[in-house]
């Protein structure tokens, strides 16, 4: 895939998301800019943390996209930054919802800023499963790391905050980061796909170090 922004985006949804000429929503745009305004309208939580119920179930879905929902959304932009996170999903703050932002470069450094509701992983045909075993961390998970191999390319289907269909595109990094925000929405942590010597050890590393950031302590 051309990680590049397209010449010429065109409108896309209801509320004049731009898109690319395949419909891919156009989140390099004004990144910087979108990323400050929701989080100067936000206010950062505490992150939840691996054993922490809300993590290991599936969310709710999204019916009502309102200005609780919009709130919401910035409430996690905040959240994001204050633990130097690219990606977030809601139940990270302890939020039953399908919804996640994120803040993250692709491999080429472009940054992608935006947010999907009820988002869904387009399932890649064998020839486009690419596989990339960089290391992958979580902010569920804190200061642990370990290799994961996941498709170097992603296709997330969703909502966005006023409910119109969208599509994200991914490569790289930002790639691993729309699977892994998914897999949050679903109850899985990225530690549930390693080995069980892995998991172990992703858990000790976390065990062993203090996080940089608000967490919420589990009972």
């Amino acid at each position: 895939m051309d990680s590049e922004a397209p010449e010429a985006p065109v409108t896309g949804p209801a509320d004049g998301t731009a898109v690319d000429e395949d419909g891919f929503v156009v989140d390099t745009e004004d990144a910087e800019a979108r990323e400050l305004a929701h989080r100067e309208r936000g206010t950062s939580r505490p992150i939840t943390v691996v054993g922490n119920p809300v993590l290991h179930r599936e969310c709710r879905d999204v019916t009502e996209f309102d200005d609780k929902l919009a709130a919401l959304i910035d409430d996690m932009f905040a959240s994001q930054r204050a633990a130097e996170g690219v990606g977030l999903a809601a139940n990270q703050i302890g939020v039953d919802l399908k919804v996640f932002v994120y803040d993250c470069p692709d491999d080429d450094g472009v940054r992608h800023v935006g947010a999907v509701c009820n988002p869904v992983l387009e399932e890649l045909p064998p020839e486009a499963r690419n596989l990339d075993d960089s290391n992958e961390g979580c902010l569920s998970v804190p200061t642990a790391y370990a290799a994961l191999p996941r498709p170097d390319y992603a296709v997330v289907r969703g909502q966005d905050a006023h409910g119109n269909a969208i599509k994200v595109r991914g490569t790289g990094y930002f790639a691993r980061c729309l699977q892994h925000e998914t897999d949050h929405l679903y109850g899985r942590l990225y530690i549930d796909r390693l080995s069980k010597r892995d998991r172990k050890d992703a858990l000790r590393q976390m065990a062993e170090n203090e996080p940089r950031y608000e967490t919420v302590p589990n009972d």
